[in-house]
Parts: structure tokens; C-alpha cells; sequence
């Protein structure tokens, strides 16, 4: 007999569930008729046991159905939900796992109702293909939703750095330098370093490195900062040493075929972080740099002067550190990039922690409030730019107060220029929501230079009335507002 995958034994399991309920057979009975025992039978339903083949003759005989009508692929009509998810990759490629969830087990739920629940999952599914989402955007879907289960902390990447620190004798309290770990991806990992390796390859200008795996080479972009370089650096090594092998030659994941190909991007882009800041360094500078009675941009910005390292970076570490040393957990990140040649504010990275915070990403081309302290610096970036100064990053702090939830938040922005040659510039924003716990933390939160501004997501669903920064009209609002006027209409009708 052929081996048998997990949709195999979940699709038997659910024929002879059906089969045995149709026919008003307990376990019990089953068992009996088909000399089974009852802990096996349970085990066939939910899915994790494959019988034998005398046990399936046995079974068919007791349910009254054909051999092969028992064994093949095909469900029943009422079922036919549970096959379209099982032959997509709506769950197939999710890592359920990862949440302590069983396939077998959403399938289960799904069969106990299938004309109600599976309704539901058809309808997911034609929304996807509606707004051409691709298996790639579950996958990052799913990673978003496991970085924020663990507060995007991960204590066996911490001890690998760690491990690794010691394993080549380095400083454990200190950033590695990019050229120990260049001398390292060569010397231990056998790489072929070409920090020019791009070169008129004018299609991969906008690539930072590519990997080529049968010739060992990393390919840099000439444009790269030393501290770009030390990154990619980083993340080689991370492939190699937590021996990630399901990985992109790219330096951003273009494609990606599986979940546990962006996983393992994850986990290098950690490691890498965690080689240029350690842990214990940067707690002990960001307690610092909160315990100040004074905002100061200077105090920003020297942190990335301090580890050389980017904003992306020092924001990735927040990330991580604020909710497990500091028990600042209802954060988020949020990444702009401006298109000066679209002119075009577009959200490309976030996450968000504790739940979903007020600014996040949409996909419906909205307009996002230009009062964000995310897009306002990003614009002055680009005035200053455009007047000739030469300007590496400007860093900024606003309380944005959201005008329907009421929410209130502490937003640290640096904006810098993008890479070069994209024609962007980007933004990088640390939003912590305002509490007694964070109020008690960042002893500069009620400095008067920190601007306060009364924002909201998109202007298409902002009711604030006379703002100058409205760049779209309030047509959500308006057709809200139209809506519950027919409505008021037809009710006083009916009272009158």
C-alpha cells in the first residue's frame, strides 16, 4: 500500500465519521461490528491513524460501503468544503503547529458544520483569489501572528548569539565588527565575499545581496553602508550556524515557496540583530535614555551612532526588548517608504503587539492621516532634501491622540533616505500606547517639546472637521452618515 499523507488519513477519518453517524452506530458499536477497538477508531476520525488494509475490508463491511468507495479521495457533497481546503494552501502551508493547533482538528470543526462553516472557509478563500492574494501573504500573515505570541522574544536565538560569541571568542557584551564576521563566513563557512558583486546587473540594483548557493557567494551592493554590509554579514552566518537550510539567495524575500522559508529568514534577520546589540548593552541604554526628564532627538540618533547600525535595527531590537524587560507590551512598528517619483506613502513593514494597534496598513488605497508623525517627518525629510541639504536621519517624538477610540500613543520616529538608486526615503516608528505603566517609565513624556496631535487612520475615514493636513475627502464618513439618514427616514415613517 502507498504511503498516506495527513489529508489522506484526515479525509478517511471523516468518511467513516459520517458513514458511522449515518448509519446511528456509537463507537462502541463499530468496534464491535468491525472488531476495532474504540481508542483506534477514535484515533481514525480525528485523522492520525491510517488502518491496514484488512482493518479498512473490516470497516467497509460494517458501514455497508464499498472498498474502494471507502479508500478513495473523493467526499461527500455536503463535505465538499473540507476537500477545496485540504487541496488548497490555506491551511496545508499555515504552521499550525507553531500555535498548537491540529490540522485534523480545524477539519474536525469544519465537518461538524460543514453547510455553516464551510460556507465560511469558501468564502475566505474566494475572497483571496478575489484581491489576488498568494500563499506568501499567509505565510507573512502567519509569521506576524507568531512574532507577537512570543512578544517577539525568543530566548533559544538570544543563547545561540551567545553560543556563537563564545564558540570564536568574542566579546559577549560588545557589537560584533563586520569584518570578524566576513573573516568568519569566509575562513569557517567557506564564502566567496564580492562587496561589488552587482555591478551592472542593473535588474538586481535594488537587491542589497544574493546568495549563490553552488558557488558559495554572497554578492554585495556597492551602495551598502558598512553597517548594511555587517547586517548581511550577520544573517550568512545565521543561515549557516542555526543551520537554517530551507532559505531565499536574496537579501528581501521575494517569492517565497514555503512558511518555513520566511521563518527562517526571521530567525536570521534575529540573529543578526542580536550580534550587533546585545542584550544587556541596550536595556541598560534604553533605561537610560527613558529615565531622561528631557525628549532629545541627539539621544536617538546616538544609539545608532553607538552600535553603527541602522534604525530598522535599533527599532527590531525594541521590539524585542520592550515588552520582556521593561513590560511595555501594547506596541507596534510600523515602516513608511515615500516614492518620490509616485509621490506615495506606502506601509511595508509592521507589527504589532498585545493586538492591533489604530495605525496599520491598507490595502484599499487610502489616504493615511498626514498628522502621523510616520509620513509628517518623512515629508519634512523630503523639503529639506529638495532645498540641498544632505541629511542622514532626523528623529522625532509625537503623542498622537486617536479622535474615535480615544487611544493615545508615544510614537519615536527616525527618518532616513532609502537605499540608493530606489528614489525612496523611509520612516521607522515606534508607537507605545500610553498608560499608567508607560507613564511611570518614560520620565520625558510630558516634555513640552514633544508635539501632540489629534490623528486618525485614513482621511477617507476621518470625521475631523476643519484639517489642514486633509489630502482626501471623509467619503467613508460621508457615506456612513447617508446611510443612517435613510435609515432615520424609514423609521420616523413607520412611527408617523
Amino acid at each position: 500500500m502507498k504511503s498516506t499523507t495527513q489529508s489522506d488519513r484526515i479525509i478517511f477519518g471523516l468518511k467513516v465519521r459520517q458513514l458511522r453517524q449515518g448509519k446511528q452506530l456509537s463507537f462502541a458499536d463499530l468496534s464491535k461490528l468491525a472488531n476495532v477497538s474504540v481508542s483506534y477508531l477514535n484515533e481514525i476520525e480525528k485523522g492520525k491513524k491510517y488502518p491496514k488494509e484488512d482493518k479498512i475490508i473490516a470497516l467497509s463491511e460494517a458501514l455497508g460501503v464499498p472498498y474502494d468507495q471507502l479508500v478513495s479521495s473523493e467526499l461527500d457533497s455536503s463535505l465538499a468544503p473540507v476537500t477545496e481546503l485540504l487541496q488548497s494552501n490555506f491551511l496545508n502551508e499555515l504552521p499550525l503547529d507553531m500555535f498548537g493547533i491540529e490540522l485534523a482538528k480545524v477539519v474536525e470543526i469544519i465537518a461538524s458544520a460543514p453547510s455553516r462553516v464551510g460556507a465560511f472557509i469558501s468564502t475566505l478563500l474566494e475572497i483571496s483569489r478575489n484581491y489576488a492574494l498568494k500563499d506568501e501573504h499567509f505565510y507573512f500573515a502567519a509569521l506576524r501572528s507568531y512574532l507577537e505570541l512570543h512578544d517577539n522574544f525568543f530566548p533559544e536565538l538570544e543563547e545561540k548569539v551567545d553560543e556563537f560569541k563564545k564558540q570564536y571568542n568574542l566579546p559577549p557584551d560588545k557589537p560584533v565588527a563586520g569584518a570578524v564576521l566576513k573573516v568568519i563566513l569566509e575562513t569557517e563557512f567557506g564564502y566567496i565575499v564580492k562587496e561589488n558583486g552587482l555591478i551592472g546587473l542593473e535588474e538586481l540594483q535594488h537587491m542589497r545581496s544574493v546568495f549563490l548557493p553552488n558557488k558559495k557567494e554572497l554578492l554585495l551592493n556597492e551602495s551598502l553602508s558598512g553597517a548594511q554590509k555587517t547586517f548581511q554579514y550577520g544573517k550568512e552566518i545565521a543561515f549557516n550556524f542555526l543551520k537554517l537550510e530551507e532559505r531565499a539567495g536574496t537579501s528581501s524575500l521575494l517569492k517565497p515557496k514555503t512558511f518555513e522559508e520566511v521563518l527562517n529568514h526571521s530567525k536570521a534577520i534575529y540573529f543578526s540583530v542580536a550580534l550587533r546589540v546585545p542584550l544587556k548593552a541596550f536595556v541598560d541604554e534604553v533605561a537610560g535614555f527613558f529615565d531622561s526628564s528631557q525628549w532629545s532627538e541627539k539621544g536617538l540618533l546616538n544609539l545608532l551612532d553607538h552600535y553603527e547600525a541602522s534604525p530598522e535595527i535599533i527599532y527590531h531590537r525594541l521590539t524585542n526588548v520592550l515588552p520582556k524587560f521593561f513590560g511595555i507590551k501594547k506596541i507596534y512598528f510600523l515602516r513608511f517608504t515615500y516614492d518620490q517619483t509616485e509621490e506615495r506613502y506606502k506601509i511595508d513593514r509592521e507589527l504589532h503587539l498585545s493586538y492591533r494597534h489604530p495605525p496599520h496598513s491598507n490595502s484599499l488605497s487610502e489616504h493615511y492621516c498626514r498628522r502621523w508623525i510616520a509620513v509628517s517627518l518623512l515629508k519634512e525629510l523630503q523639503e529639506r532634501q529638495d532645498s540641498g541639504e544632505e541629511v542622514n536621519a532626523i528623529a522625532r517624538a509625537q503623542r498622537s491622540h486617536y479622535a474615535h477610540t480615544g487611544e493615545e500613543y508615544l510614537n519615536l520616529t527616525i527618518a532616513r533616505p532609502g537605499h540608493p538608486g530606489q528614489g525612496q526615503n523611509v520612516s521607522v516608528t515606534i508607537g507605545m500606547l500610553i498608560d499608567k505603566k508607560l507613564k511611570k517609565l518614560v520620565k520625558f513624556l510630558d516634555d513640552s517639546f514633544i508635539q501632540t496631535r489629534t490623528v486618525n487612520r485614513t482621511c477617507e475615514r476621518c470625521s475631523v472637521e476643519d484639517c489642514s493636513d486633509r489630502v482626501a475627502d471623509p467619503v467613508v464618513i460621508q457615506r456612513r452618515q447617508k446611510l443612517n439618514k435613510i435609515q432615520q427616514v424609514i423609521q420616523s415613517l413607520d412611527e408617523n
